[in-house]
């Protein structure tokens, strides 16, 4: 892979020739696959493992394709078209030219298709695996967020040239909350549900998975309050999905059948990460002095603080009476879940020594996740291409 050699200049001009659609298209399917994500694991826990063409399914290898094509065609007009404009920020694979983030969803769809036929043969292979974390399924997520990350790039490179244009800023604070969205999906089994808000595990896994889509994604925005944004979309994205899911009918159709659900068994009510990242866009800007190395002990140990404190207590809620409702949609379980009162305990409990013995290599994992997020932000601020 080569950069292309023709100067950056006029860089104003190059940002106004380009076109915005294919950013929108990349954001649409950004969406769509992490609906289609949300709902897929839904289906599994409501009716069992279906067909391939499952709507599920269907939705995000229809939204990697939307992505692929449009990205696609950006390559080829930047290769074949006459603005050499177009053509000096970007960057080369194999003798073609386009744009950092075109090349990353491209490949983030090969990566989707290629998931398909490798996630029918494991079924096929080893059975009914409803488990989120398989080989075949972090092939699809990695694939999954080499789309939203590409989204991000196409906005945050335009940006990054001198581009004044709102838009950018939305679509890549969008396209960034559906990145959140989708590793905190990823993480959902271990760090989902309220039973587990007072398991060492649980801040162990938000500690090494979301300082990087916070810290990373707001360090590289033009927004008055990136992460705070971001924390936002990724709360309502899930809680929509959450409010209409659980309308939605829907029976079992394989067994065994031990909790016989009528409707759509709907993900756990998304993490209060707004917090946290209210806290970060307050800080960030007084600490910008400080080298990373720094900075970053300061921002892991104070994101597991205050997830500590504001899960610890609200988990409590979670797992009374007044969380059982439309709104919260807590106590909805799984078809193959034979449910007892162990539905409104806590999972995974340690002694206190053992704990605060588990939160040293948490806090450990938290800063070396918030400084690969700072060094991605830094990153992130100087594409142009």
């Amino acid at each position: 892979m080569a950069t292309a050699t023709v100067p950056l200049a006029n860089s104003q001009q190059s940002t106004a020739n380009s076109p915005l659609w294919p950013s929108y298209a990349t954001l649409f399917a950004s969406a769509a696959i992490v609906v289609g994500l949300i709902w897929d694991i839904s289906w599994h826990r409501t009716i069992g493992r279906d067909t391939f063409w499952s709507p599920p399914h269907v939705l995000e290898q229809l939204a990697a394709v939307v992505a692929g094509i449009s990205c696609g065609w950006l390559v080829l007009r930047t290769t074949f078209g006459a603005d050499p404009l177009m053509k000096a920020r970007s960057v080369r694979v194999w003798g073609f030219y386009g744009p950092l983030g075109a090349w990353v969803c491209i490949w983030g769809t090969a990566m989707m298709i290629a998931s398909a036929p490798f996630d029918n043969w494991w079924h096929n292979a080893y059975g009914l695996d409803v488990k989120i974390i398989s080989p075949p399924h972090m092939v699809l997520a990695w694939g999954m967020m080499g789309i939203q990350i590409g989204a991000m790039l196409m906005a945050v490179s335009a940006q990054n040239r001198g581009s004044q244009d709102t838009r950018l800023r939305l679509i890549y604070a969008a396209s960034a909350g559906i990145l959140l969205t989708m590793m905190a999906t990823v993480i959902i089994e271990d760090a989902g549900y309220g039973n587990e808000m007072r398991a060492p595990m649980f801040y162990r896994m938000t500690a090494i998975v979301l300082p990087i889509a916070l810290i990373g994604t707001s360090r590289a925005s033009r927004l008055r309050w990136p992460a705070t944004t971001v924390a936002a979309i990724y709360m309502a994205l899930v809680a929509v999905l959450i409010w209409i899911l659980q309308l939605v009918p829907a029976t079992p159709l394989l067994a065994p059948i031990y909790n016989p659900v009528t409707r759509m068994v709907p993900p756990p009510f998304p993490l209060l990460l707004i917090v946290p990242a209210f806290l970060l866009d307050l800080a960030l800007p007084r600490l910008r002095h400080m080298k990373d190395w720094l900075l970053a002990p300061s921002m892991g140990i104070g994101f597991v603080a205050v997830m500590l404190l504001v899960h610890w207590y609200w988990s409590v809620f979670l797992l009374s009476p007044a969380a059982r409702n439309w709104f919260f949609a807590m106590d909805k379980w799984d078809y193959t879940t034979r449910v007892g009162p162990w539905r409104y305990e806590y999972w995974n409990t340690v002694p206190p020594m053992d704990f605060a013995q588990s939160m040293i290599w948490t806090l450990l994992a938290a800063t070396i996740s918030a400084f690969f997020g700072l060094w991605l932000g830094r990153a992130m601020s100087r594409v142009q291409r």
